[in-house]
C-alpha cells in the first residue's frame, strides 16, 4: 500500500499519506506494557526505551518517493540526519508495509522508534513538531485547457478525466462537484513490492492520454512528475473552501511514553529545518508556509 498519504476513514497519516505516513495508512496502536518489553531493549534518555547508539526507524520497504530499502527515499536521508544529530553510530530498520498493522507491529512493539513521517493529528503516535507542510495538488499537461484552474470546483474541471485515489480527501470535493462521473479511480491499497506507484501510473495514464488530469498528494507527484520527465503543472489546492482538507503538516511519530525522545527531535528539527528544506526540495517536494505560500529554498 502506498502510505504516506490520509485517506477519508484517516485523515490523520501523511496524505497518500497520506503516503509519510505521508504520509499513508496506518492503524491504531496498541501498546505493549513497558515491563513486558523492558529485558533486552537500550534504555535512552530519562529511562525511556529508546535504543541510545542507534536510529530505530520503522519504514516501509518499498514506498518511494518516502523509504524504500536501497535508502533512496527523502525519509532515508532525514533518518541519516536525525542520526547525526543525536548521536546516534547507525540507522537500523524495521521494515514493514503500510497497511493495517503497521504501528503496533512496529514502534507499537518497540521493534523501532521513529517513523520519519506521519501527519499531525493521529493519535496511533505521538507527534512530533512539524518539519515539512504540503498539500494535494493538481496535476496538468502543460498547453492544457485546464491551465488555471485552482480549485476543485472549478469549471473547467468539468466533464474531465481525472485520475484520484480512491478513499483519499479530494474525491469528497470532487463527488461535491460532481466529478466523480467521469473520473478514473485508482486503487488505495497496492503493495508496492510487487506493482508500481499509483502516481506513477497516473502519469503515465497522463501522458497516454488516458487522462486529463490527476489530483495527487504533493511529495508523490512532485517526485514523480521530475523522475519521469513529465511535461506536467503542478498546482497546490491550497484554496479549497469545502470539503475536507487537503493540507496536512508532516511529523515524526513516536510512543507517547516517549516524551524526551520527542523534545530531542523537535530540536533537531528547530535546528536543521533549512537542511531538512533542501532534502525535500531535492526530491521535488511542493513545499507551503503557514500562509499557504510556496517554500522554494
Amino acid at each position: 500500500m502506498t502510505p504516506t498519504h490520509p485517506n477519508a476513514a484517516q485523515t490523520r497519516r501523511a496524505p497518500h499519506a497520506a503516503s509519510g505516513l505521508i504520509a499513508g495508512l496506518l492503524a491504531a496502536a496498541l501498546l505493549l506494557p513497558v515491563q513486558a518489553l523492558a529485558q533486552g531493549t537500550g534504555l535512552g534518555a530519562a529511562g525511556e526505551l529508546v535504543d541510545p547508539d542507534v536510529l530505530r526507524v520503522c519504514a516501509d520497504p518499498s514506498n518511494m518517493p518516502f523509504t524504500d530499502k536501497s535508502g533512496e527515499g527523502f525519509e532515508n536521508k532525514l533518518a541519516e540526519l536525525v542520526a547525526a544529530e543525536t548521536g546516534r553510530k547507525s540507522v537500523a530498520y524495521t521494515w514493514f508495509p503500510s497497511v493495517t498493522g503497521f504501528v503496533r507491529n512496529t514502534l507499537g512493539a518497540h521493534r523501532c522508534d521513529i517513523i520519519m513521517g506521519y501527519a499531525q493529528g493521529g493519535d496511533a503516535v505521538q507527534s512530533t513538531n512539524a518539519y515539512y507542510r504540503s498539500s494535494y495538488v493538481l496535476v496538468y499537461p502543460k498547453g492544457s485547457d485546464i491551465a488555471g484552474a485552482e480549485t476543485i470546483e472549478d469549471p473547467k474541471l468539468t466533464g474531465k478525466r481525472i485520475g484520484v485515489v480512491e478513499s483519499t480527501p479530494p474525491t469528497a470535493a470532487m463527488a461535491a462537484n460532481h466529478l466523480m462521473r467521469t473520473a478514473k479511480v485508482y486503487p488505495l491499497a497496492v503493495d508496492t513490492r510487487v506493482t508500481e506507484s499509483m502516481a506513477k501510473r497516473m502519469l503515465r495514464d497522463m501522458k497516454a492520454g488516458i487522462i486529463d488530469a490527476a489530483i495527487l498528494w504533493g511529495p508523490m507527484a512532485g517526485y514523480y512528475a521530475r523522475q519521469m520527465k513529465a511535461d506536467v503543472v503542478l498546482v497546490p489546492l491550497v484554496k479549497e473552501k469545502a470539503g475536507q482538507r487537503v493540507a496536512y503538516r508532516i511529523t515524526m511519530g513516536v510512543r507517547h511514553t516517549d516524551q524526551e525522545w520527542k523534545r530531542t527531535l523537535n530540536k533537531v528539527i528547530r535546528k536543521k529545518q533549512a537542511e531538512i528544506n533542501r532534502i525535500l526540495l531535492d526530491y521535488n517536494v511542493p513545499l507551503i508556509d503557514e500562509h499557504d505560500n510556496p517554500i522554494t529554498q
